[in-house]
């Protein structure tokens, strides 16, 4: 009996989640929703009680179960993705917040970030310490109750649109690189605060450089334990090779096969049997890689960090991406990265096209994936560390003399 209540109530919460979605999403047709679309999504979820599914009610969650969660991605993947901006708000930095942040701190900025009302960035990577976050030279010197940041960030995905930050600095010079790392909250339009967007290749600015001179935070805004950042970078950078490598991962799909499909369609080069076998090689790569992604989702425990797998998928989405820019080229030739800006999609192939570039390094280059996979999943020995005991402060890295 209680098995025929628990599918019942799944069937009506399916159907509460097709409702929405035909409401809110499938109004939009085909058009990219904006940022404020975006948010007005979100909102009109989280009044549904369709955002932050699996999260207290308390913190502006659903206050329902994984399962929950797995039927609302489920029915979103059948619609075009509507909060696409918010993948590191919602993938890394909320998780973030739920599992290390105090009452307090979920309290204040969780149900904002939950409605969209609030968008977040991440900010680890710097000039002189890409794939080693750990050699990071921005600094958090304690001065009362508060912390005094200065430094720069770089790749900071929607700095110039976020209203907060998660950010990792150097709190202890003395310590090895690894262990003295603190990790904050910030508020992105503090003063001392300075955002440099970065243009991008197809004309846009996602990316930017952040400049932090003598930003003040306060004491309480420290996320987790004094020096324990590194520990929370890894868990951080697990969740976005989660939230990136299962991005639209509801179902088993495969997006890219299907435009792939309609530019050799339109080209005339669909009966083509070599482009034919290409296109079953990324269907068969996005089958793979949407069920590995759905299995780190099943995998991942409510309110704890995922394991190494992430890596998988993220490494795989590179693989795809890769794959997809060569059978794009051979397709269409040069209007696969270029377009005509009074073209109805306004280049929307093409700059997925020209972004695929960044795959193989946001959330972390291959080599890094192959590293973690090589290490943390297959057991295989680690690579020498030169580096190991050394007290930051003696280390060669980024602008030290010494």
């Amino acid at each position: 009996m209680s098995q025929t209540l628990i599918e019942q109530e799944a069937t009506e919460f399916r159907q509460k989640c097709v409702d929405f979605m035909e409401e809110h999403a499938a109004a939009q047709g085909k058009a990219m929703p904006g940022i404020d679309d975006q948010k007005a999504f979100l909102a009109a979820a989280a009044g549904a009680g369709l955002a932050g599914v699996p999260f207290d009610e308390e913190f502006g969650g659903g206050g329902l179960t994984l399962e929950h969660d797995k039927i609302w991605r489920e029915v979103q993947g059948n619609y075009r993705m509507m909060t696409g901006e918010f993948i590191i708000s919602h993938g890394m930095c909320l998780p973030m917040l739920n599992e290390y942040g105090t009452d307090e701190q979920k309290k204040m900025y969780m149900a904002d970030n939950i409605s969209g009302k609030t968008m977040w960035c991440q900010m680890f990577s710097e000039p002189g310490a890409g794939s080693d976050v750990a050699s990071l030279q921005s600094k958090a010197e304690l001065d009362g109750d508060e912390w005094i940041l200065n430094g720069q960030k770089v790749w900071t995905t929607l700095a110039h649109k976020s209203d907060y930050g998660i950010v990792v600095a150097r709190t202890d010079p003395e310590q090895v690189k690894h262990a003295g790392i603190s990790m904050f909250i910030l508020d992105m339009r503090a003063p001392g605060v300075e955002i440099r967007p970065i243009h991008q290749i197809d004309g846009g600015s996602h990316f930017n450089e952040v400049f932090f001179t003598d930003v003040r935070i306060p004491k309480d805004h420290l996320l987790g334990g004094y020096n324990e950042g590194w520990k929370l970078a890894t868990a951080m950078l697990m969740y976005e090779r989660v939230a990136i490598g299962s991005a639209g991962a509801g179902k088993i799909n495969q997006p890219t096969f299907k435009l792939l499909k309609s530019a050799a369609e339109e080209s005339g080069r669909i009966d083509d049997p070599v482009v034919r076998d290409q296109l079953m090689q990324i269907y068969s790569m996005e089958t793979t890689k949407a069920m590995v992604a759905m299995r780190n989702k099943a995998e991942q425990k409510a309110g704890k960090t995922p394991g190494p797998g992430g890596s998988l998928g993220k490494l795989f989405g590179s693989n795809i991406a890769w794959k997809m820019r060569e059978i794009a080229l051979e397709l269409a030739g040069p209007s696969s990265i270029a377009w005509d800006p009074e073209d109805g999609d306004g280049g929307e192939r093409q700059r997925i096209v020209l972004n695929s570039f960044q795959s193989s390094i946001a959330g972390g280059t291959d080599e890094i994936q192959r590293n973690i996979i090589g290490d943390r999943v297959l057991g295989l020995p680690r690579e020498p560390s030169v580096d190991k005991g050394v007290p930051f402060k003696d280390l060669k890295v980024g602008t030290q003399s010494s």
